[in-house]
């Protein structure tokens, strides 16, 4: 059996980050789902930017889409729904045979609405509406700004990932705001079996402090975080307060690995996913590290729910003078402002895009 496999059997759930139209044409997702045991995919605004500027895939539905598009915005979400509505539909028996625990695709609401909770919840409720997809995440920071946002949607009855988390501390506020979100429908008499994952970032950590620690330490942060916000999230899943919830039917919010391509070239290529190799979570792996992964990746053992050593190697950090909850703020914020810039880009490259094959016509 392959790596991927072995994986899935251990209880991981493999999803790919990264979707293009070209991926879909060719049959390669498809591949991906019944060879290597993917089971959901997630989005990005730099990844549609990517796949719209290197390709003409799009220009038919760019320029289709033109005449009628409210805005740049708008003419964007055609063009990306289109690509995750095929996506949703292969991953529909997925979602099927899993009652909803698996088989989800992702889609960022615009990142300029962060401040701005209703916006961000009429936002998502239009996305997931105009997919007609039930299995369609809409993902949202999990930032100061982002929390209250991520409790209304889940109180609308909105699936949501929730994004750039890289703390312990950041994923317990996102689990609480879900909680809250969920009480809330249970209150009111409403279904309370909402989904979500909460997306924590890893592979930043080791970029944010190379060269920066003793050799002993290198590409060792991101895991030691990840391996902390574990056991977290054990002790979440055991908690009175959600299992009062999932006594009324909650679903229980999944852990994410996101970030988890390897960025240092000294380092395995299959570092942060044998690592991190866990049950009832979720790894979102790019497409490079899906299939290294495949060919020579080695699932030995599950992490332990106690997260191992991690807080041993995070004292280690301290020791050599990382401020780690200055650095995890900093990381999110910087998250915050790419994913900004991100889209920004891909509202100008969707403009230009449009532009060029108006006067081409």
């Amino acid at each position: 059996m392959i790596a991927t496999g072995k994986l899935r059997d251990l209880g991981q759930s493999l999803w790919l980050d990264n979707i293009t139209r070209g991926l879909l044409d060719s049959g390669t997702l498809r591949h991906y789902i019944d060879a290597l045991a993917v089971t959901g995919l997630t989005s990005n605004p730099t990844i549609f930017d990517q796949a719209i500027r290197d390709s003409a895939d799009y220009d038919d539905d760019i320029a289709e889409a033109a005449s009628t598009a409210r805005s740049k915005e708008d003419l964007f979400f055609s063009v990306a729904l289109a690509d995750l509505v095929r996506a949703a539909e292969l991953f529909e028996p997925v979602f099927a045979r899993t009652d909803g625990v698996d088989g989800w695709v992702s889609l960022e609401v615009s990142p300029l609405l962060a401040h701005d909770t209703p916006r961000t919840v009429a936002a998502a409720r239009a996305l997931h509406r105009r997919a007609g997809k039930r299995n369609l995440f809409i993902k949202i920071p999990g930032t100061p700004e982002g929390l209250p946002a991520i409790e209304e949607a889940i109180f609308a009855g909105i699936p949501v990932n929730v994004t750039l988390l890289f703390t312990t501390e950041q994923y317990l506020a996102a689990a609480d705001a879900y909680l809250r979100g969920v009480e809330r429908r249970i209150a009111a008499g409403l279904n309370p079996a909402v989904a979500s994952v909460a997306s924590f970032f890893v592979s930043r950590w080791d970029v944010a402090v190379s060269g920066k620690v003793p050799s002993t330490l290198t590409n060792r942060l991101g895991i030691a975080a990840g391996k902390c916000t574990y056991r977290a999230y054990q002790e979440w899943l055991a908690s009175r307060r959600f299992q009062r919830l999932a006594n009324s039917g909650a679903r229980p919010q999944r852990l994410l690995w996101a970030s988890t391509g390897t960025k240092d070239p000294k380092a395995p290529d299959t570092l942060y996913v044998e690592a991190l190799a866990a049950p009832f979570t979720v790894n979102t792996m790019p497409e490079g590290t899906l299939k290294v992964f495949a060919e020579h990746g080695r699932v030995v053992e599950a992490l332990p729910p106690d997260g191992g050593n991690a807080e041993e190697v995070l004292a280690e950090f301290a020791k050599a003078g990382i401020d780690i909850g200055a650095l995890a703020q900093r990381l999110q914020d910087e998250g915050a402002a790419s994913f900004v810039k991100s889209w920004t880009d891909l509202m100008e490259r969707v403009d230009q895009k449009s532009a060029a094959i108006r006067r081409a016509s």
